[in-house]
């Protein structure tokens, strides 16, 4: 198939190296017991690589769970064929529990009311449910406040047709405090041992996201939910594992012109021309997701040179000086990734964009045609 077919009549795309994603599942799963299972996350389009394909290249390789955001993610992978255990991370309104029934999707409760409405759907039906409960032992987010969740682990635990599969928990600041995230794995060690010697063994107990599964092996229990490490990003700086981006972001050339010096570049001017100098234009800006505050910033690779983004970044356009430079219309253009000895990593952009590498792969929107290779 040709780039046209794939790509469209407007020359900007992301690559997603498949194999790449493959080799980072083999990385995490090395770093676990073989007993300890893994779901991984594939919510927000799986940080914008794309949620079927990367859903269907982890479950060809065995991957135990997936996790999503919301029931729409959730019946977006049923409908593609998807038949692995999808767990909805975050909650849902007890008005709209029929789907998870329909397309076996297992909800995360962390209140009473939400488990009584599952109980009383699934009788009616006559067909259990599996659920996850969520506990906050410090993040402020949903789930049930630690101190509270004994009683309510207990209460769910009476109801009929419900079955609590797993419970877990998730880390605020896992790369930066270690003190606040042991005494977290701590609280929720106990909860689980308490839970036990109440005759109520949950077979699923996980906490450790990206920096959990590396950082802190207390916290794998019986299973662990890597994200940003999937892509091949890292949480921070320093981490002993070998990882490959996933990801890349192309462009092409589309304009070349001369400029004489002291020329603005863009809205505002916020560039300059210093000297007499070639400026190219790119097809690509911030309604593709790319973060307007790299204006001035952010690094870009073309004829295996690094050159640099010059001016606002438009919405559609963005323009490079790239001074002597002889280039060609429809030369390539890479935003993240390598061109020959050089590269731009998603952790560079985050810096620049004082962001983290999270908002930048997700922010890339859908009028960037993903292209999936290996």
């Amino acid at each position: 198939m040709s780039d046209k077919n794939k790509i469209g009549y407007r020359p900007t795309w992301a690559e997603v190296n498949l194999k790449n994603l493959e080799h980072n599942f083999k990385e995490i799963k090395s770093r676990v017991s073989p007993e300890t299972k893994i779901l991984v996350t594939v919510k927000a389009d799986a940080y914008g690589h794309g949620l079927i394909e990367v859903s269907k290249r982890l479950v060809a390789n065995r991957v135990d769970f997936l996790g999503v955001a919301s029931i729409d993610e959730g019946l977006v992978l049923r409908n593609a064929g998807i038949k692995s255990p999808i767990l909805i991370l975050g909650l849902i309104l007890k008005k709209d529990i029929q789907p998870l029934f329909s397309y076996d999707l297992i909800p995360t409760v962390c209140d009473e009311e939400t488990a009584v409405a599952l109980s009383r759907k699934a009788v009616a039906l006559n067909k259990p449910i599996r659920l996850h409960i969520k506990v906050d032992t410090g993040m402020g987010r949903i789930g049930v406040l630690h101190e509270d969740a004994f009683e309510l682990v207990k209460k769910i635990h009476k109801l009929k047709f419900v079955i609590i599969e797993g419970i877990f928990t998730h880390f605020p600041f896992a790369d930066f405090n270690a003190k606040f995230t042991n005494f977290q794995i701590k609280l929720f060690n106990k909860l689980v041992s308490d839970l036990k010697k109440a005759g109520i063994a949950i077979p699923l107990v996980h906490a450790a996201n990206s920096i959990g599964l590396i950082d802190y092996k207390d916290s794998h229990f019986t299973m662990v939910r890597p994200g940003l490490v999937i892509y091949g990003l890292y949480p921070k700086e320093g981490l002993g594992i070998n990882l490959k981006p996933v990801l890349s972001l192309k462009t092409r050339v589309i304009f070349i012109k001369q400029v004489p010096p002291g020329y603005g570049i863009s809205y505002g001017h916020a560039y300059i021309t210093k000297r007499p100098t070639r400026i190219v234009t790119l097809p690509i800006g911030y309604g593709d997701g790319y973060p307007r505050n790299l204006s001035n910033l952010a690094g870009l690779l073309i004829g295996g040179r690094r050159f640099r983004i010059s001016g606002r970044i438009c919405m559609d356009q963005v323009m490079a000086d790239v001074g002597s430079q002889k280039l060609k219309i429809g030369d390539e253009v890479v935003l993240i990734g390598n061109q020959g000895k050089q590269k731009i990593t998603v952790e560079e952009l985050a810096r620049l964009a004082k962001t983290i590498p999270y908002e930048i792969v997700c922010g890339l929107g859908s009028r960037i045609p993903r292209i999936y290779i290996g």
